[in-house]
């Protein structure tokens, strides 16, 4: 009974080790002080936007920051006016890696919303669409992971308006799962588990026919 325990615990230790875990990387607007830089989210491939303070306009009728979550925008003044005359498009790229995980079982699932509008991309696949700055929109993937490197990009659209035209991005995640490639010395824990606990079974078949 003691070997049979034994064998149990190294089998479940093995899949315990390759366990699904959350993915690193991915992080919400805003984890940065208010009116510093969030370098989790790149702009245009050139810089970064900055977190937005609390209770300051356009922050209502913009969905209010919270603790999990705030507002970025591409300059520290958050109420700095953009895009006069034309739409405005503002690339918000947020990268991560699965080196080491198995990218067929990841998955996350979130919510966002932008002045005016977005859509949302998985290495260049869309996901989804931002409807505007007072709700938020549902977002998620269960496929389309690389092994390694792999980017979420925001494309937010701001329309043309002469003055008081502000733009900016909120992004939270709810949820996310990746499971972990084992390790070699896993499979040969899980192998000799496995090998002793058949073992013990034999050799109780055989006792129990006799």
């Amino acid at each position: 009974m003691k070997k049979f325990a034994i064998a149990a615990v190294l089998a479940a230790s093995a899949f315990v080790s390759a366990h699904a875990a959350s993915i690193t990387g991915l992080v919400n607007t805003g984890t940065f002080a208010s009116g510093s830089q969030d370098t989790n989210y790149s702009l245009n491939g050139t810089g970064f936007g900055y977190v937005t303070k609390d209770n300051v306009w356009p922050i209502g009728p913009w969905i209010a920051n919270t603790t999990t979550s705030k507002w970025i925008t591409p300059t520290k003044n958050q109420g700095d006016s953009f895009d006069a005359t034309s739409n405005g498009t503002y690339s918000w790229k947020l990268s991560f890696d699965l080196t080491g995980f198995n990218a067929s079982t990841a998955s996350f699932s979130g919510k966002f919303a932008a002045d005016n509008s977005a859509l949302v991309k998985l290495n260049g696949v869309q996901l989804g669409a931002s409807t505007g700055f007072n709700s938020f929109s549902a977002f998620s993937a269960s496929n389309g992971f690389n092994s390694g490197a792999n980017t979420l990009e925001f494309v937010v659209t701001n329309l043309a308006q002469r003055s008081g035209n502000p733009t900016g991005l909120r992004v939270e995640f709810t949820a996310s799962n990746v499971t972990a490639v084992p390790e070699p010395e896993t499979y040969a824990m899980l192998l000799a588990g496995l090998g002793l606990m058949g073992a013990i079974s034999r050799r109780r078949a055989k006792r129990n026919a006799a």
